[in-house]
C-alpha cells in the first residue's frame, strides 16, 4: 500500500468516524427521550443507534490501523494505545486515544449490560457526552483538513446537530423512564404485602 493511499485512508476514516459518532450521540439523545412516530417506531432508533455505534468502531479501527502503519507519522502501536505518548502531535493524538478508550468503555458495558446492571451502564454511557467533544477536538488539532472549507462545514454540521439534539432534549424535560418510578412502585408493592 503506498504512503499517499494510507494518508487518505487515515484522513477519510477519521472524518467518517467523526460523522458517525455524531450520529450515535444524536440518536442516543433521541432514544433516551423515547421519541417515535407512526412511521419510525422507537425500536428502530435504538437498533439504528446500536448498529451505528458498531459501524463507528469499524471506521475508527481503520483510522487507527492506517495511522499506525503510515510511515509519514511513524506512530507505532504505543502511541495508539498509550495516551499522550506520541512524539507526533502528542496532545492531539493523546485526546484521540482517550476518546477511543471512552468509546470502548461505552461499547463493552452496552454489550455486557446484563452483567453491569442499569445504573453502572447508565453512568458509563454518560461518557458519550465527554467522548464526542474529545473526538471533535482531536480531529481539529490533529488533522490537516480543518483549514479546508469542506471540513469546516462537516465539523459545523456535527456541532450543530449535537447542539440541536441537546437543546431539543432540554426543552422536552426529563425523559419518561420506568426506572424513575421504581421507588414509588416498590413502596406500593410493600404496602400491599
Amino acid at each position: 500500500m503506498n504512503d499517499t493511499l494510507l494518508w487518505y485512508a487515515t484522513r477519510g476514516a477519521g472524518v467518517v468516524s467523526l460523522v458517525l459518532l455524531t450520529g450515535v450521540v444524536v440518536l442516543g439523545i433521541v432514544s433516551v427521550m423515547r421519541w417515535q412516530t407512526a412511521s419510525w417506531p422507537r425500536f428502530l432508533t435504538t437498533g439504528f443507534h446500536r448498529n451505528l455505534a458498531l459501524t463507528t468502531l469499524i471506521f475508527l479501527e481503520i483510522h487507527v490501523v492506517t495511522a499506525v502503519v503510515d510511515p509519514f507519522t511513524a506512530l507505532g502501536w504505543e502511541a495508539a494505545l498509550v495516551p499522550f505518548s506520541s512524539p507526533y502531535r502528542r496532545f492531539w493524538l493523546g485526546l484521540g486515544v482517550v476518546g477511543i478508550y471512552l468509546l470502548l468503555a461505552i461499547i463493552v458495558t452496552s454489550l455486557l449490560r446484563p452483567l453491569f446492571g442499569p445504573r453502572i451502564w447508565r453512568a458509563v454511557h454518560w461518557l458519550a457526552y465527554a467522548m464526542w467533544p474529545v473526538a471533535l477536538i482531536h480531529s481539529i488539532g490533529t488533522g490537516t483538513d480543518p483549514r479546508f472549507v469542506w471540513m469546516l462545514v462537516i465539523e459545523a454540521i456535527c456541532v450543530g446537530s449535537v447542539i440541536a439534539a441537546v437543546a431539543w432534549r432540554v426543552s422536552r424535560g426529563a425523559p419518561p423512564t420506568a426506572w424513575r418510578q421504581l421507588p414509588a412502585n416498590a413502596a406500593q408493592v410493600k404496602k400491599w404485602t
